[in-house]
């Protein structure tokens, strides 16, 4: 039985546990594994599976040997919410895990299927902790590593100012550390969190998103065209896209209730609750997905990706409005 725990460097170890509801945590962990067996083997099959997807059966019919003896990572998602017959069958291999598989179990922590959880932790698995950030000082020691991952500085005045302007999604304040270290040279101060991040710059900005995820393509052009003249970075203006149709995303697969309680599971201020819901009719999943592509390919033209990046954002505000009335159509 496979009971000697997994070192945590380990990452091409039998089973990896990643426990919290950090999304962004999750992910991370999930695409730590899947570097990991590329690199060892570059036509690694990697099968991303949620509970739904998972029957009973099929971890044995994943995990049966193949012809090419390919490696494989498998990855399941919500493992708190497997049936008990799959759990059951989950519980088997991990006293006999196959070689050359990684298997990657997302698990929300709790008291739900806590069985799961406990027989991964004894076979030995690499665990690795996504806690919710839910005070101001995470959300800071959060950017201050994030700098220091990306071996860059920024002063605290900057670290605080950057969390003041974003807010409490990690996601967004990993993408503007991003950002930052991107596109500028040297170490990172409160000026040019301020230059990026707050004031005319932001309002503008989000200004154009605002118009673009309500489906109003004229006057979110309008909108781009003025901020572009006034000085405001193109990447400022892919992040608040982005931000707009995550917000939409994230609040349409959301349960419902109450802003405040709503506000608690996401992450957002009660106030956006309500704005978002505003803007997220027209809106369908497929519509959140190929803005999000439209909207990552502008952010690469607006880094070196293209020759036009004015021409590149034009392109992602008009997708982005025409995502937003795919319902309606």
């Amino acid at each position: 039985m496979a009971t000697r725990k997994t070192s945590p460097d380990d990452l091409l170890g039998p089973v990896t546990l990643a426990v919290g509801q950090e999304d962004l945590l999750l992910d991370r962990a999930v695409q730590e594994v899947v570097a990991a067996a590329r690199a060892a083997d570059a036509d690694t099959d990697v099968r991303d599976l949620t509970p739904d997807q998972l029957q009973p059966g099929g971890l044995a019919e994943l995990t049966s040997p193949s012809l090419f003896a390919e490696r494989k990572v498998l990855v399941v998602r919500n493992a708190q919410d497997l049936s008990a017959d799959t759990i059951k069958d989950i519980k088997a291999y991990l006293a006999d895990p196959v070689e050359d598989i990684s298997l990657v179990l997302l698990h929300a922590g709790g008291a739900k299927g806590k069985g799961l959880l406990d027989a991964a932790r004894k076979a030995g698995a690499r665990e690795v902790a996504c806690p919710k950030t839910t005070k101001p000082a995470e959300r800071l020691t959060f950017v201050r590593q994030e700098f220091r991952a990306l071996g860059r500085s920024a002063t605290p005045e900057a670290c605080q100012a950057l969390v003041d302007s974003i807010g409490s999604d990690l996601r967004e304040l990993a993408s503007a550390v991003s950002q930052l270290t991107a596109d500028v040279d040297g170490t990172i101060d409160e000026a040019v969190v301020g230059r990026y991040y707050t004031g005319r710059a932001e309002a503008s900005s989000f200004n154009v998103a605002d118009r673009a995820v309500e489906g109003r393509a004229a006057e979110a052009l309008e909108a781009l065209r003025w901020s572009l003249s006034t000085g405001v970075a193109p990447v400022l203006i892919t992040s608040a896209l982005a931000q707009g149709v995550r917000a939409i995303g994230k609040l349409s697969s959301a349960r419902g209730g109450r802003p405040a309680d709503l506000a608690r599971e996401l992450g957002m201020p009660p106030w956006k609750i309500d704005r978002v819901r505003q803007q997220m009719r027209g809106w369908t999943p497929d519509g959140v997905s190929l803005a999000l592509r439209a909207i990552a390919e502008a952010d690469a033209g607006v880094k070196g990706g293209g020759d036009d990046p004015e021409y590149a954002l034009e392109k992602a505000v008009v997708a982005v409005a025409r995502a937003a009335r795919m319902r309606r159509a």
